[in-house]
């Protein structure tokens, strides 16, 4: 009976071990830390990526909701030691056998695990939590956009330089390992300190290195909208890296003005066209040609309303509308016969 129990486990290792092959990272992967992490490095490691990846800050991303939930399963196993164990011996497929036969399974809800981690309480930007951990400086770039890329969409290829921590010889003092201990100061009185209690960890330093980055411009965007490359700012020797923020200002249009989603222009037209009426088409940002004549009198300063002519609307399928104001040239001489007409015809 021994043999056979010897002989299904090693069957079950095998196709644990096929399976994990085939279905691609590990857990360890996808908490990017090593298969001798401690406790610690596994919590500081969910942390970091949870926060980037959870669907808040992400909106409407689904690879990013998918990356949250395998996140949040891998740190539920990997957290817990009598799951963590099964997990290194016999794979995903040996934490199922132990749920089926009336043990502990893999991972569960994302969103439960990060509310008992987090709190539930928490929320992005405020949250004491977030402040724990240095973060290095956030790198801000203006990217001048044209109101055509804003209207049709554009991508921008930027080189970036920053600093980048590479390994270096001999041994540092860092701050990597904090314990949070307790001490009594009064009667029910306890005050929470840390301490270090990491001697040294490799040395490290920082090199200037670049690379090209491909940014975005999205139909609809607005002046002074963000384009934000997360942990991709300036890093930080124990902590986190800054953020890389992209910021959109306009340049300035030679015929249009923006207005939020609508558009401003004006088009000029002779006296004759603002008493009788015209034909006139007008070019749009995009090429395509707006007919804004009519067959009524048209006074000087009038503006038309042109609907679904304006910009889009950012991540929504609609357009603002296009505003036209009509200058009216008027000629700067008329002969007398030019005036008789004009008598006989405008008249009373």
């Amino acid at each position: 009976m021994r043999i056979i129990s010897i002989f299904l486990l090693l069957l079950l290792f095998t196709a644990s071990a096929v399976y994990n092959a085939a279905a691609g990272k590990s857990y360890y992967d996808i908490l990017q830390i090593s298969k001798s992490a401690t406790d610690d490095q596994i919590k500081r490691a969910y942390r970091k990526l949870a926060l980037k990846f959870h669907p808040d800050k992400n909106p409407g991303n689904e690879e990013a909701t998918k990356k949250f939930a395998e996140i949040n399963n891998a740190y539920e196993v990997l957290v817990d030691r009598e799951k963590r164990g099964i997990y290194d011996q016999y794979g995903e497929e040996g934490l199922k056998q132990n749920a089926a036969n009336g043990g502990r399974g893999g991972g569960g809800g994302g969103f439960d695990i990060f509310s008992q981690f987090f709190g539930g309480g928490m929320r992005f930007g405020d949250d004491e939590e977030e402040d724990r951990i240095p973060k290095g400086d956030d790198v801000v770039v203006e990217i001048y956009a044209t109101l055509e890329d804003l209207y049709m969409g554009n991508s921008y290829k930027i080189w970036r330089e920053k600093n980048v921590l590479k390994p270096a010889s001999g041994k540092r003092k860092c701050n990597c390992k904090n314990k949070v201990s307790h001490r009594q100061v009064g009667p029910g009185m306890y005050q929470q300190y840390t301490q270090q209690v990491c001697q040294e960890c490799p040395n490290v330093k920082f090199e200037r290195e670049g690379l090209s980055i491909d940014v975005d411009i999205e139909r609809g965007m607005q002046d002074g909208q963000e384009i934000v490359f997360y942990e991709d700012g300036e890093p930080i020797i124990d902590g986190e890296p800054g953020d890389l923020k992209f910021v959109i200002r306009t340049q300035p249009h030679v015929r249009f003005q923006r207005d939020g989603n609508n558009l401003h222009t004006t088009v000029t037209i002779s006296l004759l066209d603002a008493l009788v009426g015209f034909k006139k088409d007008m070019k749009h940002l995009d090429g395509h040609l707006v007919a804004v004549g009519t067959n009524k009198i048209t006074k000087p300063k009038e503006v038309r309303r042109f609907p679904g002519e304006g910009m889009p609307v950012f991540e929504k399928n609609k357009k603002g509308d296009l505003f036209v104001m009509f200058e009216v040239a008027f000629p700067s001489s008329l002969t007398d016969s030019q005036k008789n007409v004009i008598k006989q015809t405008l008249g009373s």
